[in-house]
């Protein structure tokens, strides 16, 4: 009964700030959402979402909203980027979904951004509000008062900053300087028609091409009528942001060394944005009072994992259970950090674990191409057990 009193406000429109707040809503925690945009975010191209993720959109009542929008493809199939090879093909489909309870999603992540906003707009307790950007807080007695860019006092019983890799609140929340270290590494998307898939790959399926110093995938969204790609490359080129514009001519010089059918896809490309890739050390804290950081704003991840989106929904309805079941706002907050700590450091680990392993070159490079052939691709799935078969933790 006491979470039925709450009030929050969530710093951040993008998808962990909607989430979180149609999960607070959903067990009576009447919520404000703050986007400092005008608009809400609708960059980015595609976005894979494991059951994991799926799962939790279901529960929210989200998955409604993408279901027509979003692929299921069948398989994931590794390929040599020089060569072509096939090294392995990973069963998604029926065979994860059965396995899993939910199935293996890809989709443009601004049909998700869309189904996250349709969802939150028919949840009771929900408000949005663009061009709002909560710029400091401070913890007071029974709650938290935050002030945005316009001069607009909020309080609330707690503040939830979701408000992404570049965090203003970061700081004030943990305690720490600013982290961020670039990693040497670049990333380039386009969104391209499906049509334009050249008729030796796979349609319906999610495609990784390795290579030493980059590496590029592709799978299906809007339904499989369109095709995302996102190509990763070495880079010494470091700016903040991630949805600069990018020189298609330098896209198809990464790629110039790739076999045909995967550099006649880029080239069918368009447009292309790039955005450069940063870690960050672990906090020593997420939360400080009645405040907490929330995915990206907390535990920022490369994208070799293909999980940041969904390490976000899982925050979302971790925290909303901690303060559905306890009565201390603090004392929730802190417990939500313990439930996600060990979960999310092996999430991160094992993304870089999956770049190093892309970009392997030379012997380590063969041993691998050989170990991915010879290893049942079910086998190799299983090993993902932990991951995508996540369940929300008794708080």
């Amino acid at each position: 009964m006491a979470a039925r009193r709450l009030s929050a406000i969530v710093a951040g429109g993008g998808i962990g700030g909607i989430a979180t707040a149609i999960a607070l809503a959903r067990r009576g925690v009447s919520v404000r959402v703050c986007e400092r945009r005008a608009e809400f975010p609708e960059e980015g191209a595609g976005i894979q979402i494991g059951p994991n993720g799926v799962r939790i959109l279901q529960e929210l009542g989200v998955a409604e909203f993408l279901a027509d929008k979003a692929a299921n493809p069948d398989a994931l199939v590794v390929h040599d980027g020089a060569s072509g090879h096939e090294l392995t093909r990973l069963p998604l489909g029926n065979w994860i979904a059965g396995r899993h309870g939910a199935p293996y999603w890809t989709a443009h992540r601004q049909d998700l951004h869309q189904a996250l906003r349709a969802c939150a707009e028919r949840v009771p307790g929900v408000t949005l509000s663009r061009g709002s950007e909560i710029v400091s807080l401070s913890n007071v007695a029974d709650g938290v008062t935050s002030i945005d860019a316009n001069g607009e006092t909020l309080d609330a019983s707690l503040l939830v900053a979701a408000d992404g890799l570049w965090s203003t609140l970061r700081a004030q929340i943990s305690g720490e300087a600013e982290p961020l270290r670039p990693t040497g590494k670049i990333a380039f998307r386009s969104v391209t028609e499906a049509r334009s898939l050249p008729s030796a790959l796979e349609r319906n399926a999610v495609h990784i091409w390795l290579s030493p110093r980059a590496h590029a995938v592709h799978y299906p969204v809007n339904g499989g009528r369109d095709i995302a790609l996102v190509i990763i490359s070495d880079s010494s080129h470091s700016d903040e942001g991630w949805d600069a514009p990018a020189v298609a001519e330098t896209v198809k010089d990464i790629v110039k060394s790739f076999t045909t059918p995967l550099r006649t896809l880029v080239e069918s490309a368009a447009q292309w944005r790039q955005w450069s890739l940063y870690s960050m050390a672990p906090l020593g804290r997420w939360t400080s009072g009645h405040a907490v950081l929330l995915g990206d704003a907390a535990h920022p991840m490369l994208p070799f994992l293909a999980q940041g989106a969904v390490m976000a929904l899982e925050d979302a309805t971790t925290l909303a259970a901690c303060i559905g079941k306890n009565g201390d706002v603090a004392d929730a907050l802190r417990c939500f950090e313990r439930h996600r700590r060990a979960r999310v450091s092996k999430v991160v680990e094992r993304s870089l674990r999956n770049g190093r392993i892309y970009h392997m070159q030379g012997p380590a490079a063969f041993a691998r191409n050989v170990a991915m052939r010879l290893q049942s691709p079910e086998r190799i799935m299983t090993g993902f057990d932990w991951l995508y078969g996540w369940r929300l933790p008794a708080c």
